[in-house]
């Protein structure tokens, strides 16, 4: 069975909050494990939603403190039906809100009981928690269910000051038992949360202890060692602190030892956003590097691709293969012929990725964002663009791809292209409105002075798109920073 889920991770710095936090009584009840196929419906209607985190939001007067605001799905398309805003001061939620917090710089929706309805999974990586200090972080769950949501949890608090748990987060069946599991980005680390042995047992299970820059760790899962179990795609980098080490690593789960094992490396490139799909149509996972650059010019190996393409951020494909990931390799960047643009210093093409299946023809696709693309003479107005999926890949046989731009000022797309507005910061996809074709969610935190907005492209293509904001949501503050649409769940 092919498995498909998306790099969902925000690089953002946490700031100070005071409240105290008790892991939840039951804490196995959140991922039991039961068949769990990937649903992003947390309203339990049948249609898909989309979670928007906004951590710079002000919650009862404390700044930072952030909230997650779940969009349904529907007929008229997502966001058209109304949604939830979920924070610390929602009563199923544990914990205050407090300055700084931070709750929604990661956010995934994803079905961990096997009941149908997803489960909001949401990273505030600083919190503060008594005993274990400033900035500790902690990931929570929040059931869903039939129009609104139910009781929350801790699935995981950080356990030491500057710990920032859920910088980024990830759910899959990594240990294979039915079960979806949590994957959790901190500062310098990466920890997985999984139940085991028939629902009984808990295992909390360190990644990966390494210096990260500072930034959160890119998280992805797919089954790329093709033993039918979902594995762990993991990318970070540091620069000179204290020296340079970029890492693109692969895990899968070692019953035995009742851990991740690390089975395939990268090294010297740096990725700002991972996505798995199935872009050759082989049935086997493959797995697309973003804004991949080289980091570490050591010329040990090429783990972008040729040098040439990292202008203007490149995207690397690495190809699944039953006896080796990765033997095959395609890149390309926005001066591949096909790509609309030209690479340009800055233009983070890749920083973001999706992945879809547009026109159906059983090969995967893949949307990108460039959020520091210009637009005529706007720097960092942003942009993105649909790759097609050929026999070969995302480039056919003779290096060229398929592709199609999405910015603000395309036909029919709301809104004018403006400085800093950062179209592509962040990108989603899903048949919102079970027409069977996949839509498009594409953030722009820096719109309207950084209060910011998510475009749905219905369809993914250029008709009847419109903008999801602060104002024409009526959300508290609209004229405030609040960067809506910079952190967006995935399917």
């Amino acid at each position: 069975m092919h498995r498909r889920t998306y790099a969902l991770a925000a690089a953002v710095a946490a700031c100070s909050a005071t409240t105290a936090l008790a892991l939840a009584a039951a804490p196995h009840a959140l991922a039991a494990p039961r068949p769990s196929p990937a649903t992003s419906d947390f309203n339990a209607d049948g249609y898909p939603d989309l979670a928007v985190g906004v951590p710079d939001a002000t919650v009862n007067g404390k700044a930072r403190a952030g909230y997650v605001h779940v969009l349904w799905g529907g007929a008229e398309g997502v966001g058209r039906h109304g949604g939830i805003r979920i924070s610390q001061a929602t009563a199923e939620v544990p914990g205050t809100p407090e300055q700084g917090d931070r709750f929604g710089a990661a956010v995934a929706l994803e079905d961990l009981s096997g009941d149908g309805a997803a489960e909001l999974i949401v990273g505030a990586p600083g919190e503060d928690v008594n005993g274990r200090g400033t900035d500790a972080g902690v990931v929570v769950v929040v059931g869903g269910g039939k129009g609104t949501s139910r009781p929350g949890s801790n699935a995981l608090v950080g356990p030491s000051a500057g710990a920032a748990y859920g910088w980024s987060v990830a759910a899959a069946d990594v240990t294979g038992d039915g079960g979806r599991d949590i994957v959790v980005g901190g500062r310098d680390k990466v920890v997985l949360r999984a139940v085991v042995d028939d629902g009984e047992d808990l295992v909390i299970t360190t990644v990966l202890a390494a210096p990260m820059g500072g930034r959160a760790p890119v998280l992805a899962t797919g089954d790329f060692d093709t033993d039918g179990t979902d594995d762990l795609a993991l990318a970070y980098h540091t620069v000179d602190a204290p020296s340079t080490r970029s890492h693109v690593r692969l895990w899968t789960w070692d019953p035995a030892e009742r851990r991740m094992a690390n089975f395939w490396n990268a090294d010297n490139g740096a990725a700002s956003a991972l996505a798995t799909g199935d872009f050759d149509g082989d049935g086997l996972d493959d797995l697309a590097l973003g804004e991949c650059r080289e980091i570490a010019d050591e010329n040990i190996d090429d783990p972008c691709g040729p040098e040439s393409y990292a202008e203007g951020g490149g995207i690397h494909v690495l190809y699944g293969h039953a006896g080796s990931f990765g033997a095959r390799t395609q890149t390309l960047n926005q001066d591949t012929v096909g790509v609309y643009g030209v690479a340009e210093d800055g233009d983070r093409f890749g920083a973001s990725l999706a992945v879809l299946d547009w026109n159906r023809d059983g090969r995967d696709d893949l949307v990108a964002g460039a959020p520091g693309e210009a637009i005529g003479s706007r720097a960092r107005a942003g942009a993105a663009t649909l790759l097609l999926g050929h026999g070969s890949g995302i480039v056919d046989p003779y290096g060229e791809a398929t592709s199609v731009p999405y910015h603000q000022d395309s036909p029919r797309v709301p809104g004018v292209a403006e400085t800093g507005d950062a179209f592509g910061t962040a990108v989603a996809t899903g048949d919102y409105d079970r027409d069977g074709v996949p839509d498009t969610a594409v953030g722009a935190p820096g719109e309207n002075g950084g209060s910011g907005g998510v475009w749905v492209l219905p369809r993914t293509s250029t008709t009847g798109p419109y903008a999801l904001t602060p104002s024409n949501l009526g959300l508290p503050s609209p004229t405030t920073a609040l960067s809506y649409g910079r952190h967006l769940s995935g399917h």
